[in-house]
This record gives C-alpha cells, structure tokens and sequence, in this order.
C-alpha cells in the first residue's frame, strides 16, 4: 500500500471535506478515509462523496482490504482503525464523546503506516483528532490542519494547533492541492 489519507471533520466540515474529495486525481495512488462526527444517525456520506469526484466511495467494512484510490468512510456508531492493509471497525466507548471518532483512525493509521500518512482536521467541534494528529507526526506522517480563521466550527483545528505544531494551517484549497499532490505521488 502506497500513501494513506486521513480526513476528520464534524459541524461546518461538509464543504471542506468535498472541496478536498474534488480535488483527488485519477488516478489516485493513496487510499483516503474519512471520519465525520455522524454518531449513529444514518449518513449518505459516500453517495455525497461519489458524487464529487472519481472515485468509489464507500462505508467501510470490517476485515475489508484497503485498495489505493478508494474513499472510505466510518459508519454510523463505529469507530474505524487500520492494521496493515485491513480495516477494523468496533463499538468501543466512545472518545471525545462521540463514535465515530477520528482519534482511533488516525492513531492505528500513525501505528500502521508511519511516514506514509498524511493526517487532515477539518472544522468542528470539541478535541477530536487532536491526540491523532500528535501520534502521525510522532511516526514521521504529515500533519495539516484547518485554518481556523476559516472553519465554521473552529475548535477541532484549534485543539489540533494546540496539541502539536502541524506541519501546516492552511485554507482548505491550499489543503486539498497538497492532498492532490500527494495522492499523485504516494
């Protein structure tokens, strides 16, 4: 497996999130995941996501392999993690007061695959991602965060900003061209 993408958002992330799945070239050498703060309310997230680009999205599933140039998003009350080239999903308890939560991914994601992630927090609400993106700089991934300035909900990118220096705070266009390149070179 080439590059792995990891993408959190929650309350004003919609738009940023799709700007950034807009953007992804075809093809696209990375796998992206995606968690938004959906609880367990049912979700049109992958159609939503589909629909904006290229690329097959889907809900993801339990012992599924992980394939480049495929967009997968947690399901509605399940916390998503990765293992080398499989995904786990599970109930555990929920972290920052919410399953999905975008801490569990990103941290197994650091775990599992080291310099080859890249580690986004979109707007929202609450901490969540912050603890993610600090584990995904410790192994040598990059770290992008939401200029708050520019998120509608400016807590998760200022939580993220405060728990480790990012490798950068952008506005979501200059966010989803370092994401492009990335993919077009994972």
């Amino acid at each position: 497996m080439s590059g792995i993408v990891v993408i959190a958002a929650s309350a004003g992330g919609l738009d940023p999130l799709r700007r950034i799945i807009t953007a992804l070239p075809v093809p696209c050498l990375a796998a992206i995941f995606v968690v938004v703060h959906i609880g367990s309310h049912p979700s049109v997230l992958p159609h939503l996501l589909s629909s904006c680009s290229g690329h097959s999205a889907t809900f993801a599933c339990d012992g599924g392999l992980i394939e480049a140039g495929h967009i997968y998003v947690a399901p509605s009350d399940h916390h998503m993690s990765l293992e080398p080239d499989r995904i786990r999903l599970d109930q555990g308890p929920k972290v920052h007061h919410t399953r999905p939560a975008a801490d569990p991914l990103f941290i197994s994601a650091a775990e599992s695959y080291g310099q080859r992630v890249m580690g986004i927090v979109l707007s929202g609400g609450d901490g969540d991602g912050a603890a993610g993106l600090r584990a995904i700089a410790k192994h040598g991934g990059m770290v992008l965060v939401q200029d708050p300035q520019e998120a509608e909900v400016p807590s998760m990118p200022r939580a993220a900003m405060m728990a480790d220096h990012p490798d950068a705070c952008l506005p979501v266009g200059e966010i989803a061209r370092r994401v492009s390149v990335f993919c077009s070179q994972s």
